[in-house]
């Protein structure tokens, strides 16, 4: 029974009334510009003139519409007065990116959903309109009818039932239901616009195929980011722990070597810092510096850090590494890291053959390395195995339609072979 009168308890209602007789006082301005084009007619029947300051007050307030700031404004302040979820707009750049999207899909192009814009503002003002002027009488018949001021002849008529103030009771009956009425006006504005806010100023097809293209695309790239930093901090913490153990080792003995050791650990821990820097703050959703760009450009030096901790590395490198840039190149210095970590946590110690070999269609990457389990040999240290290192790579390679290959080679090797196509990843 109670159900009824809840929305009249809700400060709600009132904030979405108010902010439809807001829209109705922001138009005022535009009404001086409307009678004019009548003035201008002064031949022309009152109604005529009446229906034209109509038009062009109704079309004015439309062209307002179609700037979207004007979107951006109403959008907050639905959000903040009715209460609906209202995503942000999409802005241009975002658009561009699902419109082809959008319209293979066969949704309207971006631009064509201007005009909601338009038509919720100008219902917002029509109910505006219509919710302060009707309050207004009703506040006011309230009022007048008890003291009789409204004239022996007033009254209320719905339905062909007619309430007529004769009497004192009578005239307080029909200020009670005209006070009811006005306030009931308040949940019913507000319950129009709330139903018609996420119809014309919620996200468009087009928009909503363009946010699923932003999300996908953001995915994409955290799904990057974790191959990165799963590359980066994995070789790095297992190179620090191998020459550190290697440091102590010779600490004693060979008091350059372990400096060297020690040095290298500063300077791939640093290197390692930077990119979890940056990782941080893209999940974050920071405004991140430029993303670490490690590349084959940068491949001596990780072959210096692997020297550095005792491991015997043979290069064979060969081809023009000119042709290999951008993407390709940093996925192919990720792809060597990554065979060279698992090097060092899963190999038994003797050289490690790097081969790096760039064709005119196709760049060839290969690490072998001798097979073996148990702690690293001369430095006791072990490592654990995620098991996420090589469908990582396995994933990576995929992406650029390469072809991947990992496993035994003979009786004591481990290889692993990735071949890339130049043309279509460069």
């Amino acid at each position: 029974m109670f159900r009824g009168f809840r929305p009249l308890l809700r400060g709600s209602t009132y904030t979405g009334a108010l902010f439809a007789y807001c829209g109705a006082l922001a138009s005022l301005p535009l009404l001086p510009f409307a009678v004019l084009p009548p003035l201008m007619w002064p031949s022309a029947p009152v109604g005529v003139q009446g229906a034209l300051a109509l038009l062009v007050w109704s079309v004015l307030i439309g062209v307002i519409g179609l700037a979207r700031t004007t979107r951006r404004v109403l959008i907050a302040c639905a959000r903040r007065m009715l209460g609906v979820p209202l995503p942000d707009p999409v802005d241009d750049r975002r658009r561009a990116g699902g419109s082809q999207t959008a319209v293979a899909a066969g949704s309207p192009a971006p631009g064509a959903d201007r005009w909601r814009t338009p038509v919720w503002l100008l219902a917002h003002v029509a109910l505006g309109w219509a919710g302060a002027q009707l309050s207004i009488l009703l506040f006011l018949a309230a009022l007048l009818l008890p003291g009789g001021w409204a004239g022996a002849e007033a009254g209320l008529s719905l339905g062909g039932w007619s309430l007529r103030p004769e009497s004192g009771w009578q005239s307080w009956v029909a200020a009670l239901v005209c006070l009811l009425l006005a306030v009931a006006l308040c949940p019913a504005v507000t319950y129009a616009l709330r139903r018609l806010a996420p119809r014309l100023l919620g996200p468009s097809s087009a928009e909503r195929l363009a946010l699923a293209a932003e999300r996908e695309r953001e995915l994409a790239e955290r799904n990057r980011l974790a191959h990165e930093l799963h590359d980066s901090i994995g070789h790095t913490l297992t190179a620090a722990t191998i020459q550190a153990a290697v440091a102590g080792e010779v600490l004693g003995a060979d008091p350059v070597a372990a400096r060297a050791a020690l040095r290298s650990i500063e300077e791939s821990t640093r290197a390692a810092l930077e990119d979890l820097d940056y990782v941080l703050g893209v999940l974050r959703e920071e405004q991140g510096g430029t993303a670490p760009a490690r590349n084959l450009a940068d491949l001596p030096e990780l072959l210096d850090r692997l020297r550095h901790a005792g491991t015997v590395v043979e290069p064979e490198l060969s081809g023009d590494f000119t042709r290999v840039r951008g993407t390709l190149s940093r996925a192919a210095y990720r792809i060597l890291q990554e065979g060279l970590t698992n090097a060092l946590r899963h190999g038994a110690g003797g050289p490690v053959r790097v081969t790096v070999a760039a064709g005119p269609d196709a760049l060839e990457l290969g690490v072998v390395n001798r097979r073996g389990t148990g702690p690293k040999p001369g430095t006791g240290a072990s490592f654990p195995t995620s098991g996420h290192g090589l469908p990582g790579l396995a994933e990576r390679v995929r992406l650029l339609n390469g072809a991947f290959e990992a496993g035994p080679e003979g009786p004591e090797n481990w290889r692993l072979a990735v071949r890339l196509p130049v043309r279509s990843a460069a």
